[in-house]
């Protein structure tokens, strides 16, 4: 039997549960109400309202533009629908880097405007310091290691990251520092299958990849791309499951047609 069957609301220690007995975690991203609903209500595990939004929300062509209000507007319609599963929400670029402090007000922040249940950041060692200081506030943190997006222009490019030993063995590092200051798991995005197999095997604590193989604890997507509403966006790692984009592009031009037709609305649809 499956841990999520018996448990009413996912939390921190069903996700360390389901590692411990090799049952994988299940992760999607939602920024609003209406989608939030139905991944709710389709079971999954933990939900992330992640800073993607600046992306697929937004049209920013990076991760970097939104803000903490933002996110704990998007935080907001999300926890709203979630009845079962865990809500971590990234802290945006600009709201942690470099001051633990201001990390830890953006933290509180977050959970007391929004209602969500945890909070992820980007970085390794660099922000140690600030992860602990959240942990110590009773804020559950996921970490986030491998691809970064918020470093995107020190890094220049969204290729896979960690194929050079060096980098490897400072990522190998990182998830132990992040284990020790207190993360409850860690998002593993873009590297190499068999050092997410390696790295997974060497923590405690789950991880969750995303273009990391199927060797990490659970898998997350951005729920846009998984359900084909975003439009040309095919990364190898990405399994599209519908093709939205033309369903409702069909549905939206047959609206057109009917409208321009006199066809809609027709007798039973009007008052």
């Amino acid at each position: 039997m499956s841990v999520h069957k018996e448990t009413k609301r996912i939390t921190t220690h069903t996700l360390q549960e389901m590692k411990d007995r090799g049952e994988k975690i299940a992760m999607l991203t939602a920024y609003d109400f209406s989608m939030a609903t139905i991944v709710d209500d389709a079971g999954m595990d933990v939900i992330l309202v992640g800073d993607s939004a600046s992306n697929v929300m937004a049209g920013h062509e990076t991760t970097l533009p939104i803000t903490l209000d933002q996110m704990i507007y998007h935080a907001s319609s999300v926890v709203r629908a979630a009845k079962r599963a865990l809500v971590v929400v990234d802290l945006p670029f600009g709201s942690y880097q470099g001051n633990s402090k201001e990390a830890l007000n953006s933290a509180i922040r977050i959970m007391k405007e929004s209602g969500a249940h945890a909070v992820k950041l980007e970085g390794g060692a660099e922000v140690k310091e600030s992860i602990e200081r959240i942990v110590t506030a009773g804020i559950p943190v996921m970490g986030h290691l491998g691809l970064t997006p918020q470093s995107i222009y020190k890094f220049g490019t969204y290729t896979v990251r960690a194929k050079e030993e060096a980098e490897a063995q400072k990522l190998k590092d990182d998830v132990l520092v992040l284990q020790e200051a207190g993360c409850f798991s860690i998002v593993l995005e873009k590297i190499p299958a068999q050092l997410a197999a390696t790295v997974s095997q060497s923590l405690r604590i789950p991880t969750i990849g995303i273009g990391a193989g199927s060797a990490c604890d659970g898998q997350v997507l951005v729920v846009n791309d998984m359900i084909g509403l975003t439009k040309g966006f095919r990364p190898r790692f990405l399994r599209q499951y519908l093709d939205l984009y033309t369903e409702i592009n069909g549905a939206i031009q047959s609206y057109i047609k009917d409208v321009k037709a006199v066809d809609f609305p027709n007798e039973k649809e009007q008052y």
